[in-house]
C-alpha cells in the first residue's frame, strides 16, 4: 500500500489548526504519517496539537503522528524540515486551515495508482476555495490539465500546492530554495516535475477535488511581492522571452475578465 506523509507547518495558528487536524484524523485510509512542524508558536497552537495526539491514541487511529516545535527561518524552512523527516511514498503539504474534502480523499488518490505500474512521480488533483467556516466559495480559477508537464506552469500554477503529491524520493532531492519568500512552491513543483519526466515517471491526474484551500493565504496577502518572485522563477525555468510573452498574455486576459 502507498504510504502518505501529510506535512502541516504551523505558527500561531490556534484559530485555524483544529479543522486541519480533524480532517487528517478523519481519513479512512490507514497508511498515513502526519508530521506537524511548528515554529515554536506563542499562542495555543501546541496545546491543540497535543490534544490531537492524545485523541488519535484514544480513538486507536492507525495514523502515525509526529510533532516538532522549534524555531525556524520561515514557512519554506519548516517545509524543508518536513521533507527531511518524511518516510512515506508521497508527501503533501496541508497547512493550518486547509482540509481534505472527504474522509476517503487519500483512499481515492491511492486507488488511482495501479498495482502493476511504477509509482508516478506526481499525483495531482483539483482544488476548491473555502472560507473560514469551511463553506464553498468557488472552484480554483486555474485548474489542472488532463496531461501535466513541467512546462505547464508557464501558464501559471495550474495545480495548487496542496493538491500536488510528490514522490518522497524526488522531494528529498529538491528542497525549497529559501531565497524565495513567496514563490518557492512554484519553483519546487517545476523542479519536481522536471526531474520526474527526465526519469520517465508519469505525472498523474487523479480526477477529483483533493483539497479545500482556505481563502487568503500567504501569497494572497503579499500579492505584489509574490508576482515579482514568480516572474523570476519563470524566467529561470522558461527563459526571459517566453516569460515576458506569457505575462503580456496574463495582462490581456485579466482585462477581458473585468
Amino acid at each position: 500500500m502507498i504510504k502518505f506523509t501529510v506535512i502541516t507547518c504551523t505558527y500561531n495558528a490556534e484559530q485555524e489548526i483544529q479543522k486541519t487536524l480533524d480532517s487528517v484524523l478523519s481519513q479512512e485510509y490507514s497508511q498515513v504519517e502526519h508530521l506537524v512542524i511548528d515554529g515554536e508558536s506563542k499562542d495555543g497552537t501546541m496545546q491543540i496539537v497535543r490534544e490531537y495526539e492524545a485523541r488519535s491514541i484514544e480513538h486507536e487511529s492507525r495514523h502515525e503522528i509526529l510533532v516538532w516545535s522549534e524555531p525556524d527561518k520561515g514557512l519554506y524552512d519548516a517545509m524543508n524540515k518536513g521533507i527531511q523527516r518524511a518516510s512515506g511514498d508521497y508527501l503533501v503539504f496541508l497547512n493550518a486551515g486547509d482540509v481534505f474534502p472527504n474522509v476517503d480523499t487519500l483512499e481515492h488518490i491511492a486507488g488511482s495508482v495501479g498495482e502493476d505500474e511504477e509509482n508516478p512521480g506526481v499525483l495531482y488533483g483539483d482544488t476548491d476555495i473555502v472560507n473560514d467556516d469551511g463553506r464553498f466559495l468557488r472552484h480554483r480559477r486555474l485548474s489542472p490539465p488532463k496531461k501535466l508537464s513541467w512546462r505547464s506552469f508557464m501558464r501559471g500554477m495550474l495545480v495548487c500546492h496542496q493538491a500536488f503529491y510528490a514522490r518522497v524520493d524526488l522531494a528529498k532531492r529538491h528542497p525549497y530554495r529559501l531565497e524565495y519568500r513567496y514563490s518557492a512552491d512554484v519553483d519546487w513543483c517545476i523542479r519536481i516535475m522536471r526531474d520526474a519526466q527526465q526519469q520517465g515517471l508519469e505525472l498523474k491526474n487523479v480526477h477529483a477535488v483533493v483539497v479545500n484551500f482556505l481563502d487568503g493565504g500567504m501569497t494572497t496577502k503579499n500579492h505584489r511581492s509574490s508576482l515579482k518572485e514568480r516572474f523570476a522563477v519563470m524566467r529561470e525555468h522558461y527563459g526571459l522571452f517566453l516569460t515576458v510573452c506569457m505575462h503580456v498574455w496574463f495582462a490581456i486576459r485579466s482585462l477581458f475578465k473585468k
